[in-house]
């Protein structure tokens, strides 16, 4: 069991379960989310994950024509996960909410060629120019 909470508290959450995957995503939306290079995001099942407290959310259409719902703290403005109509079932959770954000590890960067040169990765991460075509449950 995995948890974490905004950085008022007012929206805490538990995950059951591993993370589908983790991934940095440097696409033009996440960098202007979260005012860097890149975000982190660790997803989940949404059936394995309970949510305590009322996110408030902001939808947008995608670069692929897909809708993705940002769901954020309306107290403190956390952003807390993402969901995209293209994959449904799922979300993707900021990684450093979690409680214990150390335990999870990166697996992937995806929008690759909208990394800024100041926001370095691992060179070993596998690296994709734009979003891979994966799904959940059918792999990388």
């Amino acid at each position: 069991m995995r948890s974490g909470q905004c950085l008022c508290g007012a929206v805490r959450f538990r995950c059951e379960g591993e993370p589908v995957i983790v991934a940095h995503c440097h696409c033009r939306d996440c960098q202007r989310l979260s005012g860097a290079g890149h975000t982190t995001g660790a997803m989940f099942a949404t059936a394995d994950v309970v949510v305590d407290g009322q996110p408030s959310a902001y939808r947008l259409t995608a670069e692929s024509g897909n809708t993705v719902t940002r769901s954020f703290c309306g107290a403190c403005g956390s952003p807390l996960w993402g969901a995209n109509t293209a994959m449904p079932g799922f979300m993707t959770i900021s990684a450093g909410l979690f409680d214990e954000p150390g335990t999870l590890a990166p697996q992937v960067a995806i929008f690759a060629r909208s990394r800024p040169h100041w926001d370095t990765m691992d060179g070993a991460l596998a690296a994709f120019e734009a979003q891979p075509n994966w799904k959940p449950g059918r792999g990388a």
